[in-house]
């Protein structure tokens, strides 16, 4: 397998024409971003039922099913565990799939958002025996799962279908390599060890990488001028044997060509670029507020339904930009038909759904006051 493979395109921040409605899709642009991605010899696109409140697989069908020959291109998708209340539901969802992207068979199939509470909800559907009756029956020509959580779990779930399965899609960048809640090095060595390969999501830690501070992104600029901060964390996840697919979620035009130039002069990190990526990855930590990814489940999963992600946006912001206006951005949604961060009960339901194991409700505390000290709505 070449590097040049190694790209996918992430269908889960695709651009819109709506900022407030992940459904408005700007499909014009979608297009034109497929066709230069596939004129360069790239062809994966993953998706998932939840994405774009489901606009994406239907976008995909209209810029790459009905444009390109079905072998030219592959398509993962996948289940949406959460939605699972019997074991009836993984075929209605699976066609409720294939109608959407217009197809006969998927080249990926995951089982979605493995962490603890929806594991067993994939049990107790039957979801990984239904996997591998899919494959049996050439509906998915391979199988996995995504998975969110620690390497306890893993060891636990590659251990009882390690045998079944031919991918663990993880979360995995350099931020995350060695962080004790997250545990990406060990959950990629167990995959290792159960013969799966890696695919990788989340390189950039939903932006949390890139959108960093001053600071951060004047030692990268020192260190090597000529390349995005964005590269090296994508040459980081690609240089790893065992990873065979590194998604990346493209919103702009720039983003798809940044990448397509790592990928067509692809070079594996060297000793001095994981060393210089080690320092970084100390002062990132020390630079996030909050180390969130923005994937959006905790706000499935709250009560109140409060834009945890949105906040925690805000909150890094500020500490990065301390001389920006945020403080008013903060307020704005407040006014702005956004449920407040204060209206958090402390129930606790987020915290199972976290992919990044943060205590929200401490978090949330923290952030109100720290929009309440920095500044006055009425100044």
């Amino acid at each position: 397998m070449t590097y040049k493979s190694k790209f996918g395109f992430g269908c889960m921040r695709l651009p819109q024409t709506d900022a407030n409605d992940p459904s408005k899709i700007d499909q014009e642009l979608f297009n034109e971003m497929v066709d230069i991605y596939m004129e360069k010899g790239f062809n994966y696109f993953d998706t998932s039922y939840a994405y774009h409140n489901g606009a994406s697989e239907v976008a995909i069908r209209k810029a790459v099913v009905e444009r390109y020959p079905r072998e030219s291109f592959k398509i993962c998708d996948k289940m949406p565990t959460w939605a699972l209340t019997s074991p009836e539901d993984n075929d209605k969802f699976v066609n409720t799939m294939l109608e959407r992207l217009g197809i006969e068979y998927f080249d990926v199939f995951f089982i979605h958002n493995i962490n603890v509470p929806w594991f067993k909800l994939a049990e107790d559907n039957n979801t990984f025996e239904y996997i591998q009756k899919m494959k049996a029956d050439g509906i998915a020509k391979k199988i996995g799962i995504s998975f969110h959580d620690n390497s306890k779990l893993l060891s636990k779930v590659l251990d009882k279908y390690g045998d079944i399965l031919d991918i663990v899609q993880l979360e995995l960048n350099y931020l995350d390599w060695e962080d004790p809640a997250i545990e990406a090095h060990k959950c990629y060595d167990l995959c290792v060890k159960h013969d799966c390969d890696v695919y990788v999501m989340e390189p950039l830690k939903g932006g949390v990488i890139v959108n960093t501070s001053d600071e951060i992104k004047n030692e990268f600029n020192a260190f090597n001028p000529d390349k995005s901060i964005a590269s090296f964390a994508i040459r980081f996840c690609a240089s790893l044997e065992h990873v065979k697919i590194v998604l990346s979620g493209m919103s702009k035009m720039s983003d798809l060509a940044d990448n397509c130039d790592t990928y067509e002069n692809f070079k594996p990190l060297s000793d001095e670029e994981r060393e210089f990526l080690e320092r970084m990855a100390l002062k990132l930590r020390e630079n996030v507020a909050v180390p969130c990814s923005e994937c959006g489940y905790c706000v499935d999963a709250c009560p109140e339904m409060i834009p945890i992600p949105e906040y925690f946006n805000l909150y890094n912001t500020s500490k990065n930009q301390p001389e920006s206006n945020i403080y008013r951005l903060y307020y704005d949604k407040l006014g702005d038909e956004k449920v407040p961060a204060d209206e958090c009960t402390y129930c606790g339901t987020c915290l199972d759904h976290c992919t990044q194991k943060i205590d929200i409700p401490e978090k949330l505390e923290e952030l109100c006051e720290h929009f309440e000290e920095g500044f006055s709505p009425y100044a």
